[in-house]
């Protein structure tokens, strides 16, 4: 059991979350008419207000106690200095290493890597110019069109969540792609529009074995050959973000051409490395150097804010209150901007892949809910698909609204469409409509009192669901960095209030390990019987009914 529950704030919020079941937003709100100056935060660039949480000054209070009481400032300092707080894998967790400026030495195990973060960019740099300049020649020296990223999971959503975000400040001298599923399907379809001569496939791999990645690979190769027989074709058309260095070479790719990985950084972490080259090479160089200093100043107010105005905090201690003790299973990504539609899917795995565990620092099992499920859709897409769930719902989902003051793209009137929905469906989720507001609606439309009352309880919002807003001047590259690292700041904070190790995924390398030996049984067709009944006549039915 976690001693987290052990301690006074702990057991202080417990009892506060019963106190709090009978109380509604709407009656807090009458109650505190500055209740928005006290629950929102505004800093430059965005705007935090999280007043529509079932929060009083009191559980406020509390929740920092608890902050206070599991040492997140000593924990958030042993972060910074690259102590090894990846302890079952024994790795320090530096993503923010990788976003910090240039005259910052920084020194871990002798090393300054700063510098080499510093080095690396540089070489990004040079390369990202030399491809958008029209410099680097494929096989039969025509310039490049398109870029071609073969990663998976980390090495993929982040970099194409932030080019999907970042596209209206495209130039449009590369096209981007964009493949991770081992479903040959993607692939096929990818390469089917694109020109070998002018193709660059950028692979994302730290070992350079990953199943997914290398059989995308193998795949990418194979049909550039097929169109050429041109010795050496390979080292101009493939660069690998790797650390394998041999696996590199013997897949044909100049060692100049591979960008490194350092085991300091976690794979949902690392778009800010190398891992974003196709983010650099989409938009420009600037522009990637862009988002890192908007993570850097995410990271500046993460270390230096004092707790009770410290945006990444409050975002973990509120999840950690609507899940651990209000009882929230899930929670709600909904972003009010159509460049931002794969946040949802890259929040998902950020969260859920860090802090979907059930034991705590010392292996003994938790006894509260930790990580909610996470998901999505931008806003008014999901207005017309699952909010009659969230408002009407016998679950209760508390959601992030993102939305922003300045469009990405502005059309007409159109934002202020989006954005009026944007404010409307907060206000609708807190203040809901009792049976008597309902009855007078009816009534001036002319309805009998039996249809009305026929009519009551299904037209009844209960209200009192929980919303975060969180409103960005301008969804722009400086913008996108500071919202990326406060999410990945909250969620290192929801670590340590839960104590549980944020930054390993054995859930994902159990999954892989299984893989990898079914696919060896897939590739006979002898009969499988070492697995359970199931997945024995599951495989031993594929193989049977295979045709290829």
């Amino acid at each position: 059991m976690s001693n987290r529950t052990a301690l006074p704030s702990w057991q202080s919020l417990q009892l506060l979350a019963k106190n709090i079941q009978g109380v509604h937003l709407k009656q807090l709100f009458s109650d505190d008419a500055e209740r928005f100056e006290r629950y929102s935060i505004a800093i430059d660039g965005l705007l935090f207000d999280y007043s529509k949480n079932l929060i009083t000054p009191e559980i406020h209070e509390q929740l920092l106690a608890l902050a206070k009481d599991v040492n997140l400032i000593e924990w958030r300092e042993k972060m910074f200095r690259g102590e090894r707080i990846n302890f079952t894998e024994n790795r320090s967790v530096l993503h923010t290493a990788l976003r910090q400026r240039a005259d910052n030495p920084f020194m871990l195990d002798g090393e300054n890597i700063n510098q080499a973060v510093h080095t690396e960019l540089k070489k990004m740099s040079v390369f990202v110019e030399q491809v958008r300049s029209g410099a680097w020649l494929g096989y039969d020296n025509q310039a490049i069109t398109d870029v071609v990223s073969i990663g998976v999971g980390g090495s993929n959503l982040g970099p194409q969540m932030a080019t999907e975000a970042l596209k209206p400040y495209a130039d449009d001298r590369l096209n981007v792609h964009y493949v991770s599923n081992a479903d040959g399907v993607q692939i096929h379809q990818v390469l089917a529009r694109l020109n070998p001569a002018t193709t660059l496939f950028v692979v994302s791999s730290k070992t350079f074995t990953t199943s997914e990645t290398m059989t995308n690979a193998r795949t990418a190769l194979a049909w550039l050959n097929a169109a050429t027989d041109v010795e050496g074709a390979v080292a101009k058309h493939f660069v690998a973000v790797s650390s394998n260095l041999t696996k590199t070479a013997e897949f044909g790719i100049d060692s100049a051409n591979v960008f490194a990985m350092w085991d300091w950084v976690g794979g949902r972490f690392s778009l800010w490395s190398a891992i974003g080259l196709p983010i650099a090479l989409y938009l420009g160089f600037d522009t990637f150097t862009e988002l890192l200093a908007g993570a850097a100043d995410a990271d500046e107010h993460f270390f230096n804010t004092e707790l009770s105005q410290n945006i990444p905090v409050i975002m973990a201690l509120l999840s950690v209150w609507n899940t651990s003790f209000l009882g929230a299973k899930a929670q709600a990504i909904l972003p009010y901007d159509q460049t931002m539609h794969m946040l949802p899917a890259y929040l998902q795995q950020a969260e859920m892949e860090s802090n979907g565990k059930s034991v705590t620092f010392a292996g003994d099992s938790v006894d509260y809910t930790t990580v909610p499920l996470i998901w999505g859709m931008t806003g008014i897409n999901g207005q017309h698909a699952f909010y009659q769930y969230l408002h009407q719902g016998t679950t209760i989902v508390p959601a992030d609204f993102i939305g922003s003051i300045e469009p990405s793209v502005a059309v007409g009137h159109h934002h202020q469409v989006l954005m009026s929905n944007f404010f409307a469906q907060t206000q609708a989720l807190m203040n809901g409509v009792d049976a008597n507001e309902v009855r007078a609606a009816l009534g001036k439309k002319g309805l009998s009192d039996t249809e009305i009352e026929q009519l009551v309880a299904h037209k009844v919002h209960q209200g009192n669901r929980p919303t975060t807003s969180i409103i960005l001047d301008k969804i722009d590259a400086r913008g996108l960095g500071r919202l990326i690292a406060f999410y990945e700041h909250k969620i290192f904070c929801q670590g340590i209030l839960l104590e549980i190790c944020s930054f390993d995924q054995w859930g994902v390398e159990l999954g892989k390990g299984l893989a990898s030996n079914i696919e060896a049984e897939l590739a006979t067709n002898n009969i499988v019987l070492g697995h359970d009944s199931s997945t024995n006549g599951l495989v031993n039915y594929f193989k049977q009914k295979r045709t290829i």
